[in-house]
């Protein structure tokens, strides 16, 4: 129940954060990415402050093994950089500059009505299932 009532108050949170900083807006985000054109920095605050915090959070949970709930820590080993790595970071990217979303922001959307997101977040659970399909035949073929 806990463990509920906590990722309820996180995922409002991080909602309202979207919200009010101009995440969830295509718009606002195409207008940071266009860095040629009408440059909008706004967003590079929003993301300086999550840097900011993130940071915080995981030096905090580095020397943690339990979290504040009570759960072990699941911090990932892997600090390698591969191929995979960096062409999941440029279909991201390409993702993110096409629609102007990226999940969180989309799901807000979607969560507000608006149709962009819905084509949206279709398409990036489609690309899950996608990924998913590919992985499990990769681990077939491997056994």
């Amino acid at each position: 129940m806990k463990y509920s009532i906590a990722s309820l108050f996180a995922g409002l949170i991080f909602g309202l954060g979207l919200i009010v900083s101009g995440m969830a807006n295509p718009e606002k985000v195409l207008g940071f990415l266009d860095i040629a054109g009408l440059w909008d920095p706004s967003l590079a605050f929003v993301m300086g402050g999550a840097i900011v915090v993130g940071l915080g959070a995981f030096a905090v949970a580095r020397r943690r093994t339990v979290s504040f709930l009570g759960f072990n820590m699941k911090i990932p080993p892997h600090t390698h950089i591969d191929k995979r790595l960096i062409f999941g970071g440029l279909a991201f990217g390409a993702g993110w500059g096409i629609a102007g979303f990226c999940p969180g922001p989309g799901l807000v959307a979607l969560g507000a009505g608006e149709a962009k997101a819905v084509v949206f977040v279709a398409s990036m659970v489609a690309g899950m299932i996608i990924f998913e399909v590919i992985e499990r035949a990769r681990a077939r073929a491997t056994v």
